[in-house]
């Protein structure tokens, strides 16, 4: 899974790098286009990643059975998503028109998120179905086609960035063509994958024909829902900080990208943790063990957080080095080296809050992270990172000259520091309860 997430991430990591080595105003464009589009394909992560807590809690309990209607129903689900999704990025692409951006670079980046946008669809039929082989400890067909359209992009960049073999050198529209391509053969890899494995045929979801079922779809949009909103609510204060800056020229909007590119690459194992955490501690409340599913669950944790102390040194120490592979321009790598030393302190509370919440969802729970995460970064983050930012004259309190793209990064620091302490903290008192609730239980069933 491991494999799989950093594979798919990396396709954003190859644009973002390539782009950045054909020019920067290229690079500029795609971090815009990007930012939106990150919003966007994330909120519809979330939304999907229901399915995965409802087949974990399934196959924890044995009923196979159940598991072929749910993913018909997901898929139905994923279908009304992807379509709301694609208008939804579309008129997103329109905030361009109201940015102070160069001619060149505004219409560039529309047309990335225009062409993009196409992936939508097919990506959200993909999570519900990387849902259901996760849950079921089926991990490699994930890996494997991950893994194969990293390959793809890199190779379609390489062909329209730069034009080569005789292509037309698209620049960062490149990028996209590449990116939604690969996300329909993405789809086409993995349903293909589910047909032909021997493993699949228990729980195999494509014996018939069935039509939507409004109660399994409202139910698992109404835990899907407060999910996506949990990403969005983390993904649009970074994709908002992007545009924020982007009053301040080429050279800070590029630097802010850079960073966070690889900050989400890094962040890419405690997400994989966590999305093994949903199964894990979803297998055992099926089982009827709460206490498996807490230790579990702080198992997890522990593990994300050192990954994070590993990750916060590396990126501290080869700050320079990161920068200096995304980008030839000696100004964006110096503000790009500069940022990183954030990023790098980002990721001790980054690790720690995404696997508590994912555990926090393995048991079905998913408004309390919803309201941590809305109140930690737009309550709290990006207010911080806008006065720290742009110094306001309004404000009674300010810097004396703005911080740019560096008070941002301060205020979203500690506003994950401050969701990662309420995640931990609701934790601990929801697995607490549910192991004491199952004493009560075995104690009241040996009085009869």
């Amino acid at each position: 899974m491991l494999v799989g997430q950093l594979a798919t991430v990396g396709m954003g990591v190859a644009d973002v790098a390539m782009t950045g080595h054909a020019s920067a105003g290229d690079l500029a464009a795609v971090s815009l286009g990007a930012s939106i589009w990150s919003m966007v394909i994330v909120t519809v992560m979330g939304v999907m990643m229901a399915i995965n807590a409802v087949i974990a809690h399934e196959v924890g309990a044995g009923e196979l059975g159940r598991i072929p209607h749910v993913v018909r129903q997901a898929l139905w689900k994923a279908f009304g998503i992807g379509l709301i999704a694609f208008v939804l990025l579309n008129c997103a692409a329109l905030v361009f028109d109201h940015l102070s951006l160069e001619p060149t670079v505004r219409d560039q980046a529309a047309m990335f998120v225009h062409v993009i946008s196409f992936g939508l669809p097919p990506f959200a039929a993909y999570r519900a179905l990387y849902g259901y082989t996760t849950s079921l400890n089926r991990t490699k067909p994930i890996m494997m086609i991950a893994l194969g359209a990293l390959l793809y992009n890199v190779f379609i960049n390489w062909l329209l960035i730069y034009g080569h073999w005789g292509m037309p050198r698209l620049g960062g529209v490149g990028c996209a063509v590449a990116t939604a391509s690969g996300l329909w053969l993405m789809l086409a890899a993995i349903l293909i994958w589910i047909r032909i494995a021997p493993v699949y045929r228990p729980t195999f979801p494509f014996t018939h024909w069935e039509g939507p079922n409004r109660q399994e779809i409202g139910a698992m949009l109404r835990m899907g829902l407060p999910i996506g909103i949990t990403y969005f609510a983390e993904v649009s204060a970074f994709g908002a900080v992007a545009l924020l800056v982007a009053r301040f020229g080429v050279v800070t909007v590029s630097a802010h990208q850079i960073a966070l590119n690889f900050a989400s690459l890094v962040f890419m194992v405690p997400l994989s943790f966590g999305i093994g955490l949903i199964t894990r501690v979803g297998h055992a409340l099926g089982e009827g063990d709460p206490a498996r599913a807490r230790f579990a669950a702080w198992v997890g944790v522990g593990m994300s957080l050192a990954f994070a102390v590993a990750s916060a040194a590396f990126i501290g120490a080869f700050r320079h080095q990161i920068a200096a592979a995304y980008t030839s321009d000696p100004a964006v790598q110096a503000l790009t080296a500069q940022l990183l030393v954030f990023a790098a302190w980002f990721q001790l509370s980054d690790a720690t809050q995404v696997a508590a919440s994912c555990a926090i969802r393995g048991y079905k729970v998913t408004r309390p992270p919803m309201i941590i995460h809305l109140t930690a970064f737009w309550g709290f983050s990006l207010p911080l990172g806008c006065v720290l930012g742009l110094a306001p004259s309004w404000m009674p309190w300010r810097p004396a000259v703005p911080m740019a793209a560096t008070g941002f990064w301060i205020g979203l620091v500690l506003g994950l520091t401050v969701a990662a302490l309420l995640l931990v903290w609701f934790l601990d008192r929801l697995s607490s309860q549910r192991v004491r609730g199952d004493n009560m239980l075995t104690a009241r069933a040996g009085l009869y």
